[in-house]
């Protein structure tokens, strides 16, 4: 069962539960962004005329850097298989300025969609396309052989057995071979330059487009490519002949309409505060852009025109110095769903550092395992960490989760540079080997705002 029909069946409390395997706390925002998320599975089940009624209910959430938001909103998207992008809010600029404009967020959707279910088609059929691959580098390795047809050979057959578990074990993967590779860079979709106004427009894409024009797309020439290099090469080949592009990219726009998701960040950055000059003005003019692509439009892709009215915008901000109610009216009716994400508390962090699937220790004792040092923490050691993240937080910049990494890669940093000195040795991290690496820096407040 994949992903999506997985989704399909799981209630907001088990998605909540899902979430829980690597984001600590929060669990009003998680639990808003379940419901959200259940909404989409529910609208799906609803009549024809009764679904063209119900939107997506958009959501801000506000809170500090580090406390989870981008990581709660990508972890929703693979749990459910959807299309997602993360931008920010402040690389786009007003129509008529350089720059990129908000449209482009919802082709960089598009794009993301294309990718993901041109990856999936591909993963059904991994084993015949692998297959395939393996013939081919066969062919590419021991060109004399094949040139004699000799299929039924039992000397050629046996060569070919050989390189055949060579290859599997990677020993050749550095080995060159000459092949010929196309020269054309893949375009999908309609036309080349795309409807006036829309993504040939963008002055990235008309060069591109320009260059692809004059180019034969047809010329190929051999190279040298190493055998690693000419895998990632048929691969391609093998994956375009295999899937149908107009499937793929039918399957995309659906796929990217109803279940895309546009995480942006920083919004709270484009909040004017009531003032006239250019910078308000231009903030101002960047949060119209944003406001008919969350109402709903039309947007033309070079993979064709892309309904925006059921994609989920989430928005995030720390509005430390604006606040969602300096947003223009028209935006802020557009996220009607509003969520406040908490400040990390030092038994946040203690949970942070052993909980999740991904826990920071466990990477850290991966990473010199690598060396044959094995790594145990204490639990006192470990509240003791999350107390110094706390401390540092409070003294200066208040980033988050993200304090967690400079804590342990400085209370590390001796024991990782001379890990190949310890090779086959068991290192304990106590509570008094926590005080002895980092103990005059926590003292010290400016160090602490440097350093830590």
């Amino acid at each position: 069962m994949d992903n999506q029909k997985r989704l399909d069946d799981m209630m907001p409390r088990e998605i909540v539960q899902a979430l829980d395997e690597y984001i600590i706390g929060q669990e009003e925002a998680k639990k808003l962004i379940a419901v959200a998320i259940r909404n989409r599975v529910r609208r799906k089940r609803l009549s024809d005329e009764m679904k063209a009624e119900v939107t997506p209910k958009n959501i801000i959430m506000i809170g500090p850097t580090g406390v989870g938001k981008t990581e709660i909103a990508r972890r929703i998207a693979r749990l459910a298989n959807a299309p997602f992008i993360k931008v920010e809010a402040t690389k786009y600029t007003e129509v008529g300025y350089v720059g990129r404009d908000v449209e482009s967020m919802v082709r960089d959707l598009m794009g993301a969609s294309v990718s993901l279910v041109r990856e999936e088609m591909f993963r059904k059929n991994e084993s015949l396309v692998d297959e395939r691959i393996e013939e081919r580098l066969l062919d590419l390795i021991i060109p004399a052989i094949n040139e004699e047809k000799k299929e039924n050979d039992v000397q050629v057959i046996d060569v070919r057995n050989s390189m055949r578990n060579l290859l599997r074990s990677g020993a050749l993967d550095d080995r060159e071979v000459e092949m010929v590779v196309p020269q054309s860079v893949k375009v999908s979709g309609v036309g080349v330059f795309g409807a006036p106004g829309a993504e040939g427009m963008d002055i990235g894409n008309i060069f591109e487009d320009i260059n692809n024009m004059f180019s034969n797309s047809n010329r190929a020439k051999k190279k040298k490519v190493s055998v690693k290099r000419a895998r990632e090469i048929l691969r391609e080949d093998e994956l375009d002949k295999l899937v149908d592009n107009d499937k793929v990219i039918e399957e995309a726009r659906t796929r990217c309409e109803e279940m895309g998701i546009i995480f942006i960040d920083e919004i709270d950055k484009i909040a004017s505060k009531g003032s006239t000059n250019n910078a308000d003005v231009s903030r101002e003019g960047v949060q119209r852009d944003i406001l008919p692509i969350v109402e709903g439009t039309k947007v033309s892709t070079k993979w064709g025109v892309i309904d925006t009215t059921n994609i989920l915008f989430i928005a995030a901000g720390a509005f430390s110095i604006s606040k969602p109610s300096d947003l223009i009216p028209e935006l802020q009716g557009r996220f009607p769903l509003r969520v406040e994400l908490k400040d990390l508390t030092s038994e946040d962090f203690y949970r942070i550092l052993v909980e999740p699937s991904n826990a920071i220790v466990k990477q850290y004792k991966a990473l010199l395992e690598t060396e044959g040092v094995t790594l145990d923490f204490t639990d006192e050691a470990l509240h003791h960490i999350a107390d110094i993240a706390e401390k540092a937080n409070t003294s200066a910049d208040n980033i988050g989760a993200r304090r967690l990494h400079t804590v342990m890669e400085k209370l590390l940093e001796n024991l990782s540079f001379s890990a190949d000195e310890k090779k086959g040795e068991r290192v304990e991290i106590t509570a008094d080997y926590v005080d002895s690496e980092l103990g005059d820096i926590v003292e010290n407040q400016d160090l602490t705002r440097y350093i830590l």
